[in-house]
């Protein structure tokens, strides 16, 4: 359907009309020899003088109107309403903070096939599962080690994510463990995201060893600001020194910010945790409508000139009179 995007100028089409009621004709001052007797002459020749102007020109007044309302029409603003289109965006950002200290390489998780692998390569099989069933939220990873570094903004491209993933290895951000400096991290990276639903989803198997915040002040900072920290344990708690993951600071963490500890002894149990997760932070969108317009102005605008063109054009052609060149006769003598 069309519509004018500016309806009320319309109230100028009687214009002309009023003008055309109520103003006096306009009348241009020539040079002229006064003749007394003008009318006398006219009448015994049979012809009457012409009136200079358009009032007593029906068509050239209706071409006025019309291009005057096609003129209005098109500063009113036509344009075309294009059916509706609905346009779904994310409701919640997910930022994930994954441990990859030198703990990290420990061979006692079992794989896909049961055969023993690292935990690194556990949760990077998991967590790549995890990012392929959330295509409508924005993820981010946050990688921590001695210290905590962005390896991926908060993105919908989730094939640059995964590559960004796998690429991780254990080792790249140090040996030790910054649990609160990856929470810091991660709020720092969330305060860009508009969305109300903020969640933090950490891993780690060891304990803080290294940061320059404590993991309680630092949840304490996302309580404050509203985001969500889940927690996963996956070392051993009996474990010796960095090894030995924290499981009391994990869930003091969680229940500080609204959040859930898991504890994942295995691949099965850590594919369990983040399918309880999705369930926990399901799928939102928001969906946004949107209805295209073309505007249709330069139509009426075209027509107009296509009309005040046209008029004088074909005027022209019908008052056009050849000149007429002299006949040169050559006489030719006997």
């Amino acid at each position: 359907m069309w519509q004018f995007d500016y309806p009320w100028l319309l109230i100028l089409l009687p214009l002309p009309v009023l003008g055309y009621r109520w103003l006096p004709p306009y009348i241009e001052a020539r040079s002229a020899i006064r003749v007394p007797f003008f009318e006398a002459i006219s009448r015994v020749s049979g012809q009457e003088p012409g009136v200079p102007g358009t009032r007593h020109n029906t068509w050239q007044l209706i071409l006025h109107w019309l291009v005057w309302a096609l003129l209005v029409v098109a500063i009113a603003r036509p344009v075309l309403v294009e059916p509706p289109q609905q346009h779904e965006e994310p409701v919640r950002d997910l930022m994930l903070a994954i441990d990859i200290s030198q703990s990290m390489q420990t061979v006692d998780l079992k794989g896909a096939d049961g055969n023993p692998v690292s935990r690194m390569s556990a949760v990077k099989a998991v967590v790549q599962d995890f990012i392929r069933q959330r295509p409508k939220d924005r993820l981010g990873l946050v990688v921590f080690g001695s210290a905590a570094y962005p390896q991926a903004p908060l993105t919908l491209d989730h094939a640059s994510l995964s590559i960004l993933l796998q690429q991780t290895d254990v080792g790249m951000a140090g040996p030790n463990t910054a649990i609160g400096d990856a929470i810091g991290l991660s709020l720092k990276l969330l305060e860009q995201a508009k969305e109300p639903e903020k969640v933090v989803i950490l891993l780690t198997d060891g304990n803080d060893t290294s940061s320059a915040i404590t993991p309680a002040r630092a949840a304490a900072m996302a309580a404050d600001r509203g985001v969500v920290i889940h927690t996963i344990g996956i070392g051993d708690p009996q474990a010796e020194a960095e090894a030995k993951v924290d499981l009391k600071s994990l869930q003091q963490i969680a229940e500080q910010t609204g959040g859930q500890f898991f504890r994942a002894a295995d691949r099965d149990a850590l594919q369990q945790v983040y399918a309880t997760l999705d369930k926990l932070t399901p799928h939102q969108v928001k969906t946004l409508t949107h209805q295209p317009k073309r505007d249709l102005f330069w139509m009426a605008l075209g027509a107009a000139l296509l009309l005040y063109g046209g008029y004088h054009l074909l005027v022209l052609a019908l008052s056009y009179r050849p000149r007429s060149t002299p006949v040169e006769v050559a006489e030719h003598g006997h």
